[in-house]
């Protein structure tokens, strides 16, 4: 990455962000986190008979096979007395993996507010700071998402873990491309980061290596001129004069240099005659 200039770290840091705002945008709005099925194992020919099936995302729970197929309903009421389940711990499954919500809601904020202080970075490369909030605001995003990530997951497995063992239910479940898509925005987040927070540094060593050294604007100690260091102080340097300004000055200086003429009385008279 040291050998990156600044023109492909922006580059770069703008499709990672993007890239990341997108995915976990169709993450949180799309409800293919978690397939699951259920049913039973029929002993005569050891197949498997789904009694229920359904895919479920943070918002909604559709079902796909069983006595409810076809039919959506959102999660805060999938506990409908009407939708028949199959298993209490499908439910429970359901209600705990609603504690995760809303850290992706958090992260899609973080990323979308990122996203925007990126982009006015990118315009206005003089605002060096703006490219390390908007590195900050992605690893704060991917830190939130993976927080969320990992309560799914363990909330999933719990769940599972306290399931009833029995050689006649059947139980199968998996993640779906949603939260496939999840855990890849954490990466991109967390890569354009990375990125945004380098191309912070490089900047501001690039500004350091083109700023003037304080030595350049010490006066010179000399006893010569009052003005001796002021040409070396761009804060003292005035402003161009206007023509009328200097013909001013001019007039000013010549009354002051030349004496006015002597004049010699009326009544006395300076003769040029010899005699």
């Amino acid at each position: 990455m040291s050998n990156c200039s600044s023109r492909a770290l922006t580059l770069l840091s703008s499709v990672f962000g993007a890239c990341g705002l997108l995915l976990v945008g169709i993450a949180v709005s799309t409800d293919y986190w978690l397939y699951m099925e259920e049913g039973i194992v029929l002993q005569q020919n050891q197949t498997t008979e789904v009694k229920m099936a359904l895919h479920a995302g943070l918002w909604r729970v559709c079902f796909f096979a069983g006595r409810e197929k076809g039919r959506c309903v959102a999660s805060e009421y999938f506990l409908e007395p009407e939708v028949n389940l199959v298993t209490e711990n499908t439910e429970n499954i359901l209600k705990t993996v609603r504690t995760a919500t809303p850290f992706p809601m958090v992260s899609l904020f973080l990323v979308f507010t990122a996203f925007v202080i990126s982009n006015i970075g990118h315009i206005r490369p003089q605002r060096t700071i703006l490219a390390f909030v908007s590195g900050i605001f992605f690893i704060l995003s991917g830190l939130s998402l993976v927080v969320g990530l990992v309560l799914y997951i363990s909330s999933i497995n719990d769940e599972v873990m306290n399931r009833p063992s029995g050689s006649e239910q059947y139980f199968h479940y998996r993640y779906g491309w949603s939260f496939a898509f999840a855990a890849s925005s954490f990466l991109l987040k967390e890569g354009a980061g990375v990125m945004s927070v380098y191309l912070f540094t490089k900047r501001y060593a690039e500004e350091e290596m083109y700023r003037p050294h304080p030595a350049f604007y010490r006066p010179r100690l000399s006893d010569c001129s009052d003005y001796s260091g002021q040409f070396l102080h761009p804060e003292v340097w005035h402003r161009g004069r206007s023509p009328s300004d200097l013909s001013s000055d001019v007039s000013i200086q010549m009354t002051q240099n030349y004496p006015p003429a002597i004049k010699y009385p009326e009544h006395m008279h300076i003769s040029t005659s010899p005699c």
